[in-house]
């Protein structure tokens, strides 16, 4: 009876061991991931999630629209989006940042006017 509890365990534990050094399948790759680098220019590019991942759906449209429109914003910008910092290091949002570029604009305008 020792005997034969002694060959079922070992017989147990090579099974498992077995199983345990086998090959895991490969994974195959992400189809959109693979075609990603090939058509990456500016806004696509950049259209990734924290996770890593490329954003897709309402996401990724909402990430283009926002990333187009800051791309056609730097020409008219007088340096004012650098300067909207408040007291405390942060920068500014909200109904505080509208006042301080519509403020900063209007005084950049008036300073470029002879």
């Amino acid at each position: 009876m020792f005997r034969t509890t002694v060959l079922l365990l070992a017989g147990m534990l090579m099974s498992s061991v077995a199983f345990a050094q086998a090959p895991a399948p490969a994974a195959a790759p992400a189809p959109a991931a693979a075609a990603a680098p090939a058509a990456a220019t500016g806004c696509e590019a950049k259209a990734v999630g924290k996770n890593g991942k490329a954003l897709a759906g309402a996401a990724k449209k909402s990430f283009m629209k926002k990333c187009e429109a800051g791309a056609a914003a730097p020409a008219s910008d007088n340096g004012c989006a650098a300067k909207a910092i408040g007291k405390n290091g942060k920068p500014l949002a909200g109904a505080a940042k509208k006042s301080f570029m519509k403020k900063c604009e209007a005084d950049s305008s008036k300073a470029a006017t002879p």
